[in-house]
């Protein structure tokens, strides 16, 4: 029997915080009595990331690893998870810890509630809250947001965030993807509002991590986020709804 609810990480490199996050996130997903499994997919870890999740696997049944055979990247890397999912829901979390286990829980039992095709997560909505975000990252994020807010006439302001649920048939149906790197956190909530697929937003809450180095690099990111806004865009304006949910 397939599980409720699959969470893909994709890790690299991630050997100082990766065990804590995985036994936070199982523990409270199993203390709410929520079947669950946890892909895990390393992706090209220099360090000892990969020893490290095949002795966590061997523990757990529930956390499943695999390899990003494509080439470095977190959209190659959260594709893979992608394809491996059993749940009827797919959430996508960081292996850094800067989501929280208890969110999701929310966002589960929500999306059981209302029946929506996603859930969306708001770090500044009433309710959210984001801890020991840089400054030049937060006014950045602030403005992109509200550019996007703007060429795509919505109301949700956090469009950036990576910590969302899906329905498993969702994702199906915003495929084909073309994000190879974190363009795809805005990839994804784009295209189920263009594709005219239903979603909800509960804040949430976002820690900057307390080890490790982030990947994302905002220089080499910039040109890749507006590659698959503006694609979005253009989608909206010019697909004739070719690619709109069937209801």
């Amino acid at each position: 029997m397939n599980p409720s609810l699959s969470v893909v990480i994709p890790a690299h490199n991630e050997e100082d915080c990766i065990k804590n996050t995985l036994e936070d996130l199982c523990h409270t997903l199993g203390k709410e009595s929520i079947d669950f499994e946890v892909i895990v997919v390393n992706d090209h870890s220099t360090d000892t990331t990969g020893s490290i999740l095949n002795r966590i696997s061997q523990e757990n049944p529930r956390v499943k690893i695999f390899d990003n055979t494509e080439p470095n990247g977190y959209g190659f890397t959260v594709r893979t998870g992608f394809r491996h999912c059993q749940g009827d829901w797919v959430a996508v979390m960081m292996a850094d810890a800067s989501d929280d286990p208890k969110d999701l829980v929310r966002f589960f039992r929500e999306a059981n509630i209302k029946g929506t095709d996603a859930v969306f997560g708001n770090r500044f909505a009433r309710g959210g809250k984001v801890v020991d975000y840089p400054t030049f990252k937060l006014l950045l994020n602030r403005l992109t947001n509200w550019i996007i807010c703007l060429l795509f006439a919505i109301q949700y302001s956090d469009v950036t965030n990576a910590f969302k649920l899906y329905r498993n048939t969702t994702i199906s149906g915003l495929e084909p993807f073309l994000s190879h790197h974190f363009n795809l956190t805005v990839e994804l909530p784009l295209k189920v509002i263009v594709r005219g697929y239903s979603y909800t937003v509960l804040p949430n809450s976002w820690h900057n991590r307390k080890s490790g180095i982030s990947k994302l690099k905002i220089k080499e990111m910039g040109s890749r986020y507006w590659f698959i806004i503006l694609y979005c865009l253009v989608e909206k304006w010019l697909s004739v709804g070719d690619y709109r949910k069937n209801y």
